[in-house]
């Protein structure tokens, strides 16, 4: 069960590791700038609205001041705490109490003891609407007179208001009086989601601007790793020895130990060389004096210059292999085809103009070989001198330089391979003509020869009538 719950996670944290640094970063920047500058703005309208509430509460708090101010100096209390028919033009004296459904209310209001509404003495915008004070509100306010209480309220024509409530006790009453003033909070509310809109707008299109500048610093930043991915690449391809030009010094160690793993690599493929002549060499003088030995007629001598012979060829195979191994290892090895392989040509219709065999070439005069010159003159000789040998009169090579690869087809008219012939011509030591001379390793010899180079050899039917050998190579 652990592990089943485990995979998914695992899988997602392979995911992500593979994700690009220039992405990483923007992911990153983006969900924190999303989150700062909408969160920013979130708050900040908060604040606004915040301030814009409490500046109402102030005014609600002037306004209750008035209203107990005014209650005093006009003398509106008889002696037993009842409120006198004071003419209510006389108290707050804003515009706005004296008109309907203004927005702007006050009320003084008279309890019962069990804290309902007994009766109330009001301004006119309140007209006849009930007084718009929350029961609880009312509790609160008798329970800590003198202290004003704050809540809110569906006042008057379904306005949203903030209502203020002070309650204040009167000698010889037996239950306090609460003055009330409230205001219609719609317009602050309106003003406070206007801002908040504006902000968030105004902040999206910052975070916009911000975010196209970071993505150009990003751009700007990565550069030096593209250059080098680059420069990487030339070497690979044999246009750079190593890799040159200022680098950032974050960069630089990096690039300081790429030329010292290019070196090394130099190296070791140098002492692997000279380690396989130094062993061939060593090998030949041996097996030449066990050769010369065996010079007599005995059965014993043939058995030894027949084991000796195949003792010689395999050396020499698995030598000549472990050259190829070394040189295909070498990073930044490149050949130019077209040159090699007309060379090659020349070459063969000289030695071959006595049996009529003519070699041409066709195709790109650009195409490049990732690998040594050495190791490509050893496929595509072995290839051309083996159609000059099977040819009636023709042997046609074509050079094709794609996208995909390089691709060389070495065609011949002769009487061709069957599918069976061409499957067994690849095998190591296998001849199909003995009367020709050979060692059976040729087409095995490209055949490994081309898989070290990460490719491979194909053989086929021709246009012209007999074998078509074709050796592919993808790009890396």
């Amino acid at each position: 069960m652990s592990v089943t719950g485990n995979a998914p996670q695992r899988s997602l944290i392979d995911r992500w590791s593979s994700v690009s640094l220039a992405r990483r970063i923007t992911i990153a920047a983006g969900i924190w700038g999303l989150f700062v500058l909408i969160g920013g703005a979130l708050a900040l309208s908060a604040v606004y609205r915040a301030q814009t509430l409490v500046l109402v509460e102030q005014d609600l708090q002037e306004t209750l001041i008035t209203l107990s101010r005014e209650l005093i100096r006009e003398e509106a209390f008889l002696p037993d705490g009842r409120i006198t028919n004071t003419d209510r033009d006389l108290f707050p004296s804003d515009a706005r109490f004296q008109t309907q459904y203004s927005g702007q209310y006050w009320a003084v209001v008279a309890v019962n003891p069990d804290f309902s509404i007994a009766g109330d003495f009001r301004s006119k915008s309140l007209w006849d609407e009930d007084v718009p004070i929350p029961p609880d509100l009312i509790s609160r306010a008798v329970s800590s007179p003198g202290v004003t209480q704050f809540g809110n309220y569906d006042g008057p024509a379904e306005q949203r208001s903030r209502v203020a409530v002070q309650a204040i006790l009167i000698e010889n009453r037996q239950t306090p009086l609460i003055l009330m003033a409230a205001s219609d909070r719609t317009p602050n509310d309106i003003a406070a989601t206007r801002f908040r809109n504006l902000l968030i707008g105004t902040m999206v299109a910052l975070f916009g601007g911000v975010f196209a500048a970071m993505l150009l610093g990003i751009r700007y930043s990565l550069n030096p790793l593209a250059r080098l991915q680059s420069d990487v690449a030339r070497v690979r391809e044999g246009e750079a020895q190593k890799l040159e030009g200022d680098y950032p010094s974050e960069v630089r160690p990096l690039t300081e130990e790429l030329n010292k793993l290019i070196e090394h690599n130099r190296e070791v493929v140098e002492r692997a060389r000279t380690h396989v002549g130094n062993l061939a060499h060593a090998l030949k003088t041996p097996l030449a004096v066990l050769k010369n030995e065996a010079a007599g007629q005995t059965q014993l001598d043939d058995v030894v210059r027949r084991q000796a012979t195949a003792m010689q060829t395999n050396v020499e195979h698995y030598l000549k292999r472990a050259r190829m191994a070394a040189r295909a290892e070498t990073i930044g090895a490149r050949t130019d085809v077209r040159p090699v392989v007309e060379g090659l040509a020349r070459l063969l219709n000289r030695l071959f103009d006595a049996k009529g065999i003519e070699v041409t070439v066709e195709g790109s005069g650009t195409a490049i070989f990732r690998g040594e010159q050495q190791d490509f003159e050893e496929m595509v000789g072995n290839l051309m001198e083996n159609a000059c040998k099977w040819a009636a009169t023709e042997v046609k090579v074509t050079i094709t330089d794609s996208p995909q690869g390089l691709t060389l087809d070495v065609e011949d008219d002769g009487k061709g391979l069957s599918a069976q012939e061409r499957e067994a011509a690849m095998q190591r030591g296998v001849r199909l003509d003995e009367t020709t001379p050979g060692t059976g390793l040729g087409l095995s010899i490209v055949k490994e020869l081309a898989e070290l180079h990460k490719g491979r050899l194909e053989l086929g039917e021709a246009a012209l009538g007999g074998l078509r050998a074709t050796l592919r190579f993808t790009r890396p």
